[in-house]
């Protein structure tokens, strides 16, 4: 098997070079990025001569084609921005991809895909990805779901928190920025409520719950949850549904004044002597400053929540995971979950595990129990609970 890694030499492309290195069966990855220096943090435990390196300018389509027909499945890890002449490149070339992005808006792009015979999976990462796999594996548990609560997100371990957002990066600042002013929908008593990305922290939408062995965490609406309940066929019949980021406490009440300030804007704020908006600033500013030392954790908690009747009981499935960085080689628990679940797919596009074309979702064509049981062979464990409600 051959793949394309776009973004091979950021965090996530890094774990997924190791990981595909690490398999027999395949035999060349192809590292597709700007600059290679970062290549270094995992060569000491990297099959690195499966590894091949390639310069590309992400906007150069022709460059794209050109990888994509080397090899048997693309994994794309860039930015949304460039999903699109992805897509475009795999869609020419004829060669099935992978991505980490949502995709909403995804009718024209499925047809184009069987037209092709190529596959497009969407939204194959950590969040979304496993806990679209999960929710998948849950709707078989019930004869009618009521209620879904999902909750995912990255930290650092307690003894790292050592600045007042008491966060550190383990993906790019400009998408956790990003993520900052995204608008949601929920469920509440079977209505739909619209939130939009200015009042995301607000009191009103933002609540807490108890994580097994962390404690208190915020939860904070992230994104569209009603979109993944409809793929489902259950908005219809839904009681509650939502979708949450986790921070530890306090990120919320720091961001909800900077956001009615503006400070999230696009903006150029007028007075310099280039263009500088007030996101751009923060981007730039912050980042440097918020970087993990080589002896500090960060964490990956998710939780998923299902309630319903089987067998006209009502019950309660859970589902649990929580992941920590790896010292010895300096993964991140981020890049974990959102990398090996990319390269696990990947791999069953390539094998023909996953047969069907068009634009897929982890959410009904990934096989859950396949997927959980080389997550566990990575040493992801996910703890599974079901009860009966009184």
């Amino acid at each position: 098997m051959k793949f394309l890694v776009l973004g091979g030499c950021g965090i996530q492309g890094r774990t997924v070079l190791h990981d595909l290195a690490s398999d027999k069966e395949v035999s060349e990855i192809v590292c597709a990025d700007i600059r290679f220096e970062e290549l270094s943090k995992i060569k000491d435990f990297t099959d690195m001569s499966k590894i091949r390196n390639a310069t590309v300018d992400a906007k150069d389509k022709n460059a794209l084609i050109n990888l994509c027909k080397q090899v048997d499945v693309v994994i794309d890890l860039l930015p949304k921005d460039f999903k699109q002449s992805v897509n475009e490149a795999a869609l020419e070339a004829g060669v099935s991809v992978v991505n980490t992005n949502y995709e909403y808006n995804a009718k024209e792009l499925d047809a184009l895909a069987k037209s092709a015979g190529i596959a497009i999976m969407p939204e194959c990462g950590l969040d979304p990805g496993i806990d679209l796999i999960i929710y998948g594996q849950a709707k078989t548990k019930f004869d009618e779901l009521s209620v879904i609560k999902s909750y995912c997100g990255g930290f650092p371990e307690k003894s790292a928190c050592d600045n007042p957002l008491n966060y550190k990066l383990s993906w790019i600042w400009r998408g956790v920025l990003g993520s900052t002013m995204r608008e949601g929908r929920i469920i509440k008593d079977k209505q739909i409520i619209e939130i939009p990305a200015i009042n995301q922290h607000d009191e009103s939408f933002v609540h807490s719950i108890d994580f097994p062995g962390l404690g208190k965490l915020e939860a904070i609406p992230n994104g569209d949850s009603v979109y993944f309940t409809t793929l489902m066929g259950l908005s219809d019949t839904i009681e509650e549904t939502g979708r949450y980021a986790l921070r530890w406490p306090g990120w919320s009440a720091f961001w909800r004044p900077l956001k009615q300030l503006g400070f999230l804007s696009n903006q150029p704020v007028s007075g310099f002597d280039c263009k500088v908006t007030p996101f751009d600033f923060l981007d730039k500013f912050l980042g440097p400053l918020l970087e993990y030392q080589a002896d500090e954790k960060d964490l990956v908690a998710m939780i998923n929540i299902f309630e319903g009747l089987k067998d006209n009981k009502k019950i309660r499935f859970t589902s649990t995971m929580l992941i920590e960085r790896d010292l010895d080689t300096g993964i991140m628990a981020m890049s974990k979950g959102v990398g090996y679940t990319a390269a696990i797919v990947a791999r069953m596009l390539a094998k023909g595990v996953i047969k069907e074309k068009g634009v897929l979702s982890p959410l009904k064509h990934v096989p859950a129990e396949a997927f959980m049981s080389q997550l566990k062979e990575r040493g992801i464990q996910i703890q599974e609970e079901t009860i009966i409600m009184d």
